[in-house]
């Protein structure tokens, strides 16, 4: 038995990696995180780093969809556009969101219109995405069906899921002292995009989280896999709302796969985004550890059987064991593709150490 403690009563036990092919890893991902640490992965595959891994190993990827919303008469999906743009080599690769080359000439029409919102941009290119999308969905087609088809222009290299076909949206409470109730509450694009996520967030509200159900192939991608993924995305907002929809935690309670998760949180705060501000809501302390312990270890009634930290929280290790969590600690800088498929092959090194 290892330091992970015995399985989950409703799950079968892992066998250590290393004693099978790594025929298919499933990854929960959000944007701009799990679409780079995508990149290494599949990097990684190609090249032979990612112990027991091919260029055959089939990647699904599982989206947050929780960010999107309707603008212009558009539906945007920022987190499955910037994995498949990331993958399909179209991503604006310094903004990390966005297309590659974009002019913004419908967004100044608009903008000399009075159109609101100003603060939130559609480049001309990426524009068309969001058309065949509305178009689409307007037909009558699921948002799976939808993003099956955009992935055949993009060629992502993974099979590419929502999390679900329903209209979820994340919402962030924040104070407002000339609101009755002394808070108002505004979508995740308006405090990330127009507040940069500058002032806290009091309470994440997930709206229609718990009416949703998976997308088709969800469930059965987390049970059929042989590895299961975490990547540094947002815990809250990005992972947090994947694990949300109904009947997801519990096949990642349930799968027979080891699950790793590898920490977004570096050296006491966020590398990208605004993982600290959501963790304060949810009164989750933001340390490497902290987050595993949210997470929590499925010996415990948690999702995770290992949890990766960057070196510099090597002290974190060992409280995370104690709490039935097995940890190592590794560079988790994705400064390369190398490095980030080095993040990779580490999570299933450590997976593989998960017995029995």
């Amino acid at each position: 038995m290892s330091s992970s403690g015995s399985m989950p009563p409703d799950s079968a036990a892992a066998a250590p990696l290393s004693a099978r092919p790594l025929r298919r890893i499933t990854v929960l991902s959000g944007g701009v995180g799990g679409a780079r640490f995508l990149q290494g992965l599949l990097h990684g595959l190609a090249n032979g780093s990612v112990p027991g891994g091919t260029p055959e190993t089939e990647v699904t990827v599982i989206a947050n969809t929780a960010d999107d919303w309707w603008i212009h008469g558009l539906k945007v999906c920022p987190d499955l556009d910037t994995v498949m743009y990331t993958l399909g080599d179209g991503i604006d690769h310094d903004r990390g969101w966005g297309r590659r080359d974009e002019t913004w000439s419908a967004k100044t029409e608009l903008e000399a219109y009075g159109v609101e919102p100003t603060w939130f941009g559609l480049g001309d290119r990426d524009i068309a995405t969001h058309l065949v999308r509305t178009q689409m969905l307007e037909a009558g087609y699921p948002l799976s069906a939808v993003t099956e088809a955009l992935c055949r222009r993009w060629q992502p290299g993974v099979r590419l899921l929502p999390m679900s076909d329903d209209r979820v949206e994340t919402h962030i409470a924040v104070a407002d002292p000339e609101s009755p109730s002394g808070r108002r509450v505004v979508h995740f694009q308006e405090y990330w995009v127009r507040m940069h996520a500058a002032v806290p967030a009091e309470a994440v509200l997930v709206v229609g989280q718990e009416e949703a159900t998976p997308a088709p192939g969800v469930l059965e991608a987390i049970a059929e896999a042989d590895l299961v993924l975490l990547p540094p995305s947002n815990p809250v907002v990005s992972v947090g709302t994947i694990l949300g929809v109904p009947g997801v935690r519990d096949a990642v309670r349930a799968t027979a796969a080891p699950v790793v998760g590898l920490s977004p949180i570096v050296g006491g705060d966020h590398v990208r985004g605004m993982a600290a501000q959501v963790l304060a809501s949810i009164g989750v302390e933001v340390s490497a550890s902290a987050v595993g312990a949210h997470f929590g270890a499925r010996s415990a009634g948690g999702v995770l059987d290992g949890w990766l930290v960057d070196e510099r929280d090597a002290d974190q290790v060992a409280p995370l064991e104690r709490a039935g969590l097995r940890a190592r600690a590794v560079p988790l800088m994705m400064t390369d593709l190398d490095a980030t498929a080095a993040m990779a092959a580490a999570a299933v090194a450590l997976a593989g150490s998960v017995t029995a």
